[in-house]
């Protein structure tokens, strides 16, 4: 990365973090309340590196196929490196949908996948990370918009409270909170209001399963991580304020080509 590279991101993360600390003073919270995690999909590993170097130390990533490439450059970052690097380790969460058949792989790749979805997903989440003597964290990702591009469990749908009422017995999973995207284009209200109904799951899926912790609330990106946070957030989700705009997708999947399944 350029010495120009770097310091653009430096001066990115400076405003985001101003940004962060002023929304939380406007909502009366504390600073520590909110993550702020680095949604690095589609740049290399060289980048997520210096973005460590910056201080940053939670990264998103959408693809099992295109971490994997990543994941060896960034071995010293990681708990299992032995670069003095990792005496603070990254963490990387998988944020994007995950089809079954690459539950095993994303296990073994990830710290945690924010984006489980059915209930046939975490048992095998569940069997990959049994066999590898880990316990994955998990978040449920939730659908809250009529798009029909968004991922994610209908709230009050049969296989949601399937999921709720097994994740308990699945050992080796350990759910940590509820994760959404807001609908692209629209009104201010109709984004808080999708981020005021997943601080209402929370509440009343808690109550529902005391057993489970429900304590993350991953809502929030570039363009609307300021709502969020005054409704809540207890991590937002920033990449292109961050590191700037993402190639086009046909650069994307020619780097990246779809697998199937996927």
């Amino acid at each position: 990365m350029s010495n120009d590279g770097i310091k653009a991101l430096a001066e990115n993360l400076g405003r985001i973090e101003d940004a962060i600390a002023a929304a939380c003073r406007r909502a009366g919270r504390a600073r520590g309340d909110v993550e702020l995690m680095a949604v690095s999909k589609t740049f290399p590993a060289e980048v997520i590196a210096e973005a460590a170097a910056l201080g940053l130390r939670l990264f998103g990533e959408s693809r099992v196929q295109e971490f994997q490439t990543k994941a060896p450059e960034l071995a010293g970052w990681r708990a299992e490196g032995s670069n003095a690097a990792a005496d603070e380790p990254i963490l990387v969460h998988l944020i994007g949908h995950l089809q079954t058949n690459k539950a095993a792989r994303a296990a073994e790749l990830f710290d945690a996948v924010d984006s489980l979805d059915s209930l046939r997903l975490a048992e095998r989440l569940n069997e990959a990370a049994g066999k590898m003597g880990k316990q994955l964290p998990v978040l449920i990702e939730v659908k809250l918009s009529a798009e029909e591009t968004k991922a994610g469990l209908e709230p009050e749908s049969a296989e949601a409270a399937e999921l709720l009422e097994r994740l308990p017995d699945l050992d080796h999973l350990e759910a940590q909170g509820l994760m959404t995207i807001a609908p692209w284009g629209v009104a201010e209200d109709v984004t808080r209001e999708c981020f005021r109904r997943l601080r209402g799951l929370q509440d009343r899926w808690a109550a529902a399963h005391p057993k489970l912790d429900l304590h993350v609330l991953s809502m929030g990106m570039s363009g609307d991580f300021e709502l969020a946070i005054a409704e809540g957030a207890t991590r937002v989700r920033i990449g292109t304020a961050l590191f700037g705009k993402r190639p086009p997708m046909a650069v994307q999947l020619k780097a990246f080509p779809e697998e199937p399944g996927e």
